[in-house]
């Protein structure tokens, strides 16, 4: 359903999307991850038309991007980060507009306004102008409009970013309906880990505009492949590594079974095969040097872990990245 063929954006001396290719099948969700200023959004911009590729091609439900793109425009619903809501409307309104946009007439047009009415969840507000709504509101009335025409490919930039738990629970709630009944392929950019986690059947990883690793999230936790001992280093944790925590990953990098070591901040990450039997070893041996820990814990791979392994940082929530120590 979507397929792109060594992509490039330049915006300027700028390289946004540097040769980037992917598929995703039809009825996919597919999770496209990375922090902010990775290329995620330039890359749905031009899979949606909304921008020319420099170089490279692709395709949308079979049709080019560039060549035929109004073909590719009524096939897909778009929910950008940016949304351009128009504050003199109502959300009822601005619904409907959309709906008949795309052709909706009669009890097919209303039965699909209810349904995304009851998605975006904002209640009476759903009659007032949209200039009154607050950013969350706004937000989930851009999802239910560009849901409104159930379209075959959903293309979804971020659309969980600045929303409560409980509305963040609802929209992957409608993600997972629009692919189970009805086979929808979701293309779904995201700086959660744990969205990604949880709703992606495939992951990629894009860093600095170019794929960096892409799996199903088993197959990728799997290439982890090792027990990690996660120590908390106590202390003073508002600032950079310091040259005294960097010191904890010569004083464990040594001990047998003990892979490779990474601190982040005052977080110190070691990669073993046998993590229930290294956790002593490296409690003693931090002890010996002074390392104040306050909790040390064995646990799998995660997709944070993941991410490690494939950029060389970790991603906080807000979508910017973690400097790394690595051994």
């Amino acid at each position: 359903m979507i397929e792109a063929d060594s992509l490039v954006r330049r915006f300027g001396d700028v390289v946004a999307v540097d040769r980037l290719s992917l598929t995703v099948d039809r009825g996919e969700v597919y999770g496209f991850l990375g922090p902010n200023g990775a290329g995620k959004s330039t890359t749905v911009r031009i899979l949606c038309t909304l921008l020319a590729p420099t170089e490279g091609t692709a395709r949308v439900a079979g049709f080019d991007v560039v060549d035929q793109a109004s073909e590719v425009r009524v096939r897909i619903g778009v929910a950008l980060q940016e949304s351009a809501l128009d504050g003199k409307q109502t959300g009822r309104e601005l619904l409907d507009l959309q709906a008949r946009l795309y052709g909706l007439r009669g009890a097919t047009l209303q039965r699909r306004l209810d349904a995304v009415i009851g998605l975006a969840d904002i209640g009476n507000a759903i009659d007032r102008q949209i200039g009154t709504y607050s950013g969350g509101m706004r937000r989930r009335l851009d999802l239910a409009a560009a849901l409104v025409h159930d379209p075959q490919i959903l293309f979804l930039d971020e659309p969980t970013t600045g929303l409560d738990p409980p509305t963040r629970t609802k929209v992957w709630a409608e993600v997972r309906r629009l692919q189970r009944e009805h086979g929808a392929t979701i293309f779904l950019t995201t700086q959660y880990l744990e969205e990604a986690d949880a709703l992606c059947d495939r992951v990629a990883i894009v860093d600095q505009g170019t794929l960096a690793i892409e799996g199903t999230p088993s197959e990728l936790k799997r290439r982890v492949g090792r027990d990690l001992v996660v120590v908390e280093l106590a202390g003073d944790t508002t600032g950079a590594t310091t040259g005294a925590t960097a010191g904890a990953t010569d004083a464990v990098a040594d001990l047998a079974g003990v892979d490779d070591v990474r601190i982040t901040d005052r977080t110190l990450v070691v990669a073993t095969a046998n993590g229930a039997g290294l956790v002593g070893p490296v409690a003693v041996r931090l002890a010996e040097k002074a390392f104040d820990v306050a909790s040390l814990t064995v646990r799998t791979p995660t997709l944070d872990d993941v991410f490690l392994e494939a950029t060389g940082h970790r991603l906080r929530d807000d979508g910017t990245i973690t400097e790394e120590v690595t051994r």
